[in-house]
Parts: structure tokens; sequence; C-alpha cells
């Protein structure tokens, strides 16, 4: 294809339009946005300075996708409404096709750009609400998990549609099974709202040059932090994953700071009294990937006005992402941010072909913070959340609204033996877990449990019918006896067993509204 050369209406620099269905490019001298006019390229401002991440995406960088070859020509920075930026690359195909690559908390959405039908045409984004599932025009039931409204902030490469520093794009991310994904788009600079439909992937499927596959376990993270000092006490403050981090809670004055273009903004100080069992700094190995503790958080929900508290770490690695520990009476189990893949019914959700059984609604409160996150958290944040469980595993939804975002997380979770969690994290004496956790697996009968049941019995009636060969009629009394009484016995073991089995279910459920054994269920 021919390309096309001119000069930087603001500079005067020479630009290439190497793509055919590219409308700006971003000047590499001055960073003006150079768009294609009729007659002539046209000067539409220049750009903020692009936010480094930690995205492994680069302009310029080639791969492959289902065996088909493609070069990562240009890169759209947005702000989200809840604070941080998020990437999006536009990828040249053969033939001059193009997908978008959005990266964001260390995910990758690949999309290709559809056109609805007038049979099936694209929901309003106002008549959208997080949560719902709704049936998109190629036939896919996805659920609506996140609506907002972005701001354009930077740029580079090539572009195919016209882009202009700080235009408000709104937004509608809908997620499914399979890792289904698709995002609802609406700008002023556009005549009509846009989709896009795809799915998430991952570096090793995207096959881009420069990058190392990770199909085995990934490499630990760099630990060594940035430095800074709070501007507020001057005390040091150490950033494990400053590209992402959008609040600090410094943990000597516990001065909340928000992060904007790389400064600390003191916002207020907050009240602090938690004892953190797992310090910040903490590094620990768990399924083979090293993770450093980041954040603490406390919550708490009320109900019939008891206070029911729990706490939460943030952990951080740099090629896998976020992850939380969770403590909750003092039973432990790691949470991970999920797509989606997970649908809900009146008391049930299934995820990933398990059905889970709701145990509790509620409306969860942040009560104290410190440490790195993010998102923009404070104290006294609430969110509605919904829990599901199938021990050792948990399914929540967590539903938050600000004044410029609605958003649905999505959270699967699975409970850590409390020596495990002191192994991996190289800790001693956690205070050991009382009662039955909700996610709490059931110890499995004992191998030979059935076995020596069976045998005892079997046993008992050989003996019997040995000894009762010959006997008289009373002599045979007797024996039964004997042998009623020694195989009562002999059944309080199991029937112990069984009844403490059984009792382990019903206390599991004991604080919850739900349970199956209500009895008015």
């Amino acid at each position: 294809m021919k390309q096309r050369t001119g000069s930087c209406p603001a500079c005067g620099a020479p630009v290439v339009f190497k793509l055919s269905t590219a409308l700006v490019t971003i000047c590499e001298s001055c960073h003006s946005v150079v768009a294609r006019g009729d007659k002539r390229l046209e000067d539409h401002g220049r750009v903020s300075d692009l936010v480094e991440t930690d995205s492994p995406v680069k302009v310029g960088m080639n791969g492959s996708f289902e065996k088909k070859s493609f070069q990562v020509v240009g890169r759209v920075q947005y702000q989200h409404p809840a604070g941080g930026v998020w990437d999006e690359y536009y990828l040249k195909f053969p033939g001059d096709k193009v997908r978008w690559l959005a990266v964001a908390q260390g995910k990758l959405y690949l999309t290709t750009e559809k056109r609805p039908s007038q049979q099936t045409p694209l929901p309003g984004i106002d008549s959208l609400e997080v949560g719902e599932q709704i049936q998109l025009p190629d036939g896919k039931n996805l659920v609506i998990t996140e609506t907002g409204t972005a701001t354009a902030w930077s740029a580079e490469g090539e572009i195919p549609w016209v882009f202009r520093p700080d235009v408000e794009h709104r937004f509608a991310d809908l997620n499914g099974e399979d890792r289904a994904f698709a995002s609802i788009e609406e700008s002023g600079t556009e005549s009509g709202p846009r989709f896009f439909l795809g799915r998430e992937v991952t570096v090793d499927e995207l096959k881009l040059a420069g990058i190392a596959q990770t199909t085995t376990v990934p490499p630990a993270p760099n630990t060594q932090a940035l430095q800074i000092n709070c501007p507020q006490c001057a005390g040091p403050l150490n950033l494990h994953a400053p590209d992402e981090t959008m609040r600090v809670c410094c943990p000597n004055c516990h001065s909340l700071l928000d992060r904007n273009q790389g400064r600390l903004k003191y916002l207020q100080t907050l009240s602090f009294n938690e004892k953190l069992q797992i310090p910040l700094g903490t590094v620990g190995t768990l399924d083979g990937v090293k993770y450093t503790v980041i954040g603490f958080m406390s919550r708490y929900v009320i109900e019939d006005g008891k206070n029911y508290p729990w706490t939460e770490y943030l952990l951080y690695n740099p090629q896998s992402g976020f992850r939380w520990l969770i403590c909750n009476k003092k039973h432990w189990s790691i949470a991970e941010s999920i797509a989606t893949g997970a649908t809900r019914t009146k008391n049930h959700a299934t995820y990933q072909q398990a059905l889970y059984r709701l145990y509790d609604r509620g409306m969860a409160y942040v009560k104290s913070v410190v440490g790195e996150f993010y998102w923009r958290v404070n104290a006294g944040d609430v969110a509605l959340t919904e829990d599901y469980i199938a021990p050792p595993y948990m399914l929540s939804f967590e539903k938050a609204t600000t004044a410029t975002s609605k958003e649905i997380v999505v959270s699967h979770s699975k409970y850590i033996d409390i020596d495990t969690l002191e192994s991996a994290f190289g800790l001693k004496d956690l205070p050991r877990p009382w009662g039955i956790g909700t996610i709490q697996p059931q110890a499995p009968l004992p191998a030979d449990f059935w076995w020596i049941l069976v045998s005892t019995v079997t046993l008992l009636i050989v003996i019997y019918n040995v000894y009762s060969i010959g006997a008289n009629p009373e002599e045979s009394k007797i024996l039964m006896k004997h042998l009623v009484f020694a195989m009562m016995i002999l059944a309080v073991w199991p029937a112990i067993t069984l009844v403490t089995r059984s009792n382990f279910e019903k206390n599991r459920w004991s604080n919850s509204n739900y349970s199956p054994y209500d009895q008015d269920e």
C-alpha cells in the first residue's frame, strides 16, 4: 500500500500515514494530533504525555493471533472515571483489517467492531443496568459489568477515528462465558454508538515479538519498591505497584493520598487502630506465584443491628496482577477478580459449570485502609454485595456506584488453611480459626471408615453363625444379646462421625438468612 506523507501543521516535522484506514496520527516531534482533511492535514491540538503503565504491549510490535499476523500501529489512553488510566491499542491485520486490544489491570481484551443490523439495534447506554444480562446483536448473552464516562487522555501512532484530547467517551462493558467480552461506546466525535465484540486473551495467545512467552510459572516480581516520601509527614513510602496505584494511605501518619499525573496529593487523615497480621511489604508464594502485600482494608456489614467485620490484604505480582487475602473469623481465603462467565438466579449462581448457593446479601462498608490501592478507595465507601458458596469456593458480586460510573466486580475465592498460609508467607503463630468457616471444606471421611464398619459387621455375623451351630435355643438367645450389645458399642464411633458431619453443614449456615436447613424454606 502506498503511504501518505506530509508535514505536521504544528511543527513542520514529517508525518506518515502507513494505514489507509487511519484518520489521525500523532506527530512524534511535537505530539500534536494530525488529522486528514479534505485537501490538507489539520492540527487538532497537542496530546498530554502518556502515563507510564506496565502494559506488555508497545506501538511498533509485531505479533500473531489465530495464525494471522498483525502490527501494533496506534494507542489511545483513557482516564477511568474511578481514577487511573487504561490503554487501547490499534492492531493492523492483513488486508488493512483492524482490531482493538484493551489493556487494563493486567487483563487483555481483543475486540473487532461490529455493525448491528436494523433488526437488532444497539441498546442505549442509558437503558443498561449493571448486573443485568442482555442479548447482543450477534446472539450472545452477556452481563453488563460496568458503565461510565471516560476521558480521552493521550495517544500515539495511528488512530482509525478522529481523536481529540479531553473528549468524554461513554462506555458499557459486558462479559460472558468462555472469556467473551463486548463494549458499547458513545462519544461527541462519532455520529452514533459503536459496538465492539471479542474476548479476553493472554500475552501468549498474541505471540508478541520481544515478549517472553509464559506457558510455565510466571517469573517472580521485581520486589524493588519505588521509595518516596509522604508529602504530609515526610515519612518513607514504598510503592510496589506505582504504575497502577491510585490511592495511598501512609502507614506512618495515615494520611490518605491521591495519585494524579504522577503526584501524590493529600486528601485527609484517616483513623486507624488495626493490627496487621501480615505486614505490608511481606512477600509470599501461592500456587507458584510470588506476591507482595501492598495494601490492607478492614470492612464490615451490619445486619439486625450487629456488626460483622472482616479484613482484606491486597497482593500484587507484576505479571499476574492483583489478588486478595481475606480473613473472616480467622478463616482465610484468596480471591481473584474474574471477567465473568458467572450467572445468577434468585438463590443460585453458576460458574465454570459448578453450582453455587446464595449465602448472604448485604451492604459492605470500608472501615479503614492502609497501603496502596489500584482504585480511589476511601473510608466509608459502600458496595452492595452478594455471596454464593460451593465450599471450598465462593463467588462474590460487588456493585458500586459513583457520580460518573457504575460497576459490578465479580471475584472467585478459594479457602486456604492456616498452615499453608503461614508456610507461604513465612509467618508464625497466626490466630487459629474458630467455628466453621463460610467456605471451609469438610474433612473427608477416614479412608478406612466404611471398610472398618463393614468388616466389623461381617465378623460379628460370622462369629454368631459359628458359635450358634449346635447351640440350644437358650444359648442362641444369650449369644444374640451379646452380639447386639457389641454392635451397639461398635456403632458409636461411626454414628458420632456421621452426626458430626451433618452438624458441620448446619453450623456453616447458622449465620445465613438463606440456609437450606430453615424450616420455612
